[in-house]
């Protein structure tokens, strides 16, 4: 037997578990403070739920099987559905309703740079309200999340499907090309000018002087995004639909700026996701130090989604971050903590007759809120701290017969190489101190 992790999915050993579980918190956080608590829903729906909701190529990747009652089920393919899900069959639930969910999902597609088959994601979202002030909370959101966890250089590209829309009517097609001419489109900046024109040419109905108009309005969409509203505008104006989107975005752009959060979002009209079921305000975000990574952070608008199950439409806008995938980032950029420990504190052992003491001791400093490891077995001095060196413990305490008999301990600043004899209470208040100046508490 090869003993080995399927293809696509991943171990996290606890150092590199311990960098990921904070980066979860700095994101939980920032959704708390925004006002949304969480939610949790079942790893396994009924396949019928999920089915129809992704589009073709979505459905293939979906972890399917019968279970041991024969039932249909799979493998949630995103925390969105699911949601809907739940909104549908608790029908009490109060309107305005924001939850976010922090969970695994899976998809069996082709694994790749940071795309893995099992991977956690970050979702937020705002159901019953379709208004330019639920758009901009997901884009203020997104940008205090990317902040929140150390990262200056991104970009959030937002487009509306109304200006996708007027693209595809300018493009000369209908329903029927809409979604490969946008598939096409997502990828413009990857295959280019003269690739785009060779495949979206070989769609039925397409247009080529229609392409020729599309491409002139996207690439010219670079800069400020004021800017590139005004020139969609001027482009599109004359489609109802497109010139209702500009106007929301305006909207949307007005709040952003007013949340301090403008710089990073970027209106581009090349930006198509979520094509099955994204009927407003799209989004994307990029790494500017990865350019080639792909997308970390996305998100949109499904007023149509949750009125799928309960018969009765919904508004509704979220943003969602694959946590894995931007943890591979995060690694590449040198950004996360080196700290192996959770703890800020060893107990060294040096025996059985002086554990008890050792215990009491690391007891007192966990309830003053200080994370303490207790040795577990009998060791030499130098081998203990070799050990708090290595995993990254910065203080280490010494409970030795005379400091039992005095009621001290021995304290280590591993950093600084110093030691001193202090008091418990001491010890507890350098030890505070340094670990809320690190932790800005």
């Amino acid at each position: 037997m090869k003993v080995q992790c399927l293809k696509g999915f991943r171990d996290y050993l606890p150092e590199e578990m311990l960098q990921k579980d904070r980066m979860l918190r700095a994101v939980q956080q920032v959704f708390e403070c925004h006002g949304y608590p969480p939610l949790m829903t079942p790893a396994l729906e009924y396949s019928e739920i999920l089915l129809g909701k992704y589009g073709e190529e979505g459905e293939m990747l979906l972890y399917r099987f019968r279970d041991n009652g024969d039932r249909d089920v799979a493998l949630r393919y995103d925390l969105t559905v699911p949601l809907a899900r739940v909104l549908a069959e608790h029908g009490e639930i109060t309107m305005p309703f924001r939850r976010y969910q922090i969970a695994p999902v899976w998809r069996a597609e082709k694994p790749a740079r940071g795309r893995f088959r099992e991977f956690m994601q970050c979702d937020v979202d705002l159901v019953g309200a379709d208004t330019a002030a639920a758009d901009a909370e997901m884009l203020v959101i997104g940008s205090a999340v990317m902040k929140a966890l150390g990262i200056s250089g991104f970009r959030i590209r937002i487009n509306h499907r109304g200006i996708l829309g007027a693209l595809c009517r300018l493009a000369g097609l209908s329903s029927a090309g809409e979604v490969e001419f946008l598939r096409l489109l997502d990828k413009l900046d990857k295959i280019g000018a003269d690739a785009f024109r060779d495949q979206v040419g070989k769609i039925s109905g397409i247009d080529e002087a229609g392409v020729e108009s599309v491409l002139k309005i996207v690439l010219a969409s670079t800069g400020d995004s004021r800017q590139v509203l005004q020139r969609l505008e001027d482009a599109l104006g004359s489609d109802a639909e497109a010139a209702s989107s500009i106007e929301r975005m305006r909207k949307v752009l007005d709040l952003v700026e007013a949340s301090g959060a403008a710089q990073q979002c970027h209106i581009d009209p090349s930006i198509a996701r979520g094509l099955s079921y994204y009927t407003g305000l799209v989004y994307e975000t990029y790494l500017d130090e990865l350019p080639g990574f792909g997308s970390v952070m996305s998100g949109g608008r499904y007023d149509g989604l949750v009125g799928m199950f309960s018969g009765k439409d919904l508004p509704a806008i979220g943003i969602s971050l694959g946590i894995d995938r931007l943890f591979s980032a995060i690694k590449e950029m040198d950004l996360l903590e080196d700290r192996s420990q959770p703890a800020e504190v060893l107990a060294v052992q040096f025996s059985e007759d002086l554990a008890p003491a050792t215990f009491e001791v690391a007891a007192r400093l966990r309830r003053a809120g200080i994370a303490t490891v207790v040795y577990p077995r009998e060791a030499k001095m130098k081998k203990q701290l070799q050990f708090a060196q290595k995993a990254g413990i910065p203080f280490v305490v010494v409970i030795g017969e005379d400091e039992k008999s005095r009621g001290t301990l021995q304290l280590r600043d591993m950093e600084k190489g110093s030691q001193q004899e202090i008091t418990i209470e001491e010890a507890i208040r350098i030890i505070g101190a340094v670990v809320s100046e690190e932790t800005g508490q």
